[in-house]
């Protein structure tokens, strides 16, 4: 009778070792199709950003432009009070 359990519990262990080894191979698959998804979208990222940094080189001179706007508006404001007298 004894030896019946003892065979019976080793059944039991090894059936509880082969289902955790599958499930940790299921989490393993999971996480390395996670990671092949993430992959592809950081070189789909790397790509747009090249993208953009080729569309937004050429606004290097952006900070001039935008003083001399400020300058023109300042001069028409100049204007406009020279002109109606306030």
């Amino acid at each position: 009778m004894l030896i019946g359990s003892e065979t019976t519990a080793w059944y039991v262990g090894l059936s509880l070792g082969v289902v955790v080894v599958i499930v940790a191979v299921i989490i393993v698959g999971i996480i390395l199709i996670l990671a092949s998804r993430i992959a592809v979208q950081a070189r789909t990222a790397r790509e747009a950003v090249e993208t953009i940094r080729a569309q937004t080189a050429q606004l290097g001179g952006i900070r001039q432009i935008n003083g001399s706007g400020v300058r023109i508006l300042h001069a028409a404001r100049a204007l406009r009070k020279a002109a109606v007298g306030k």
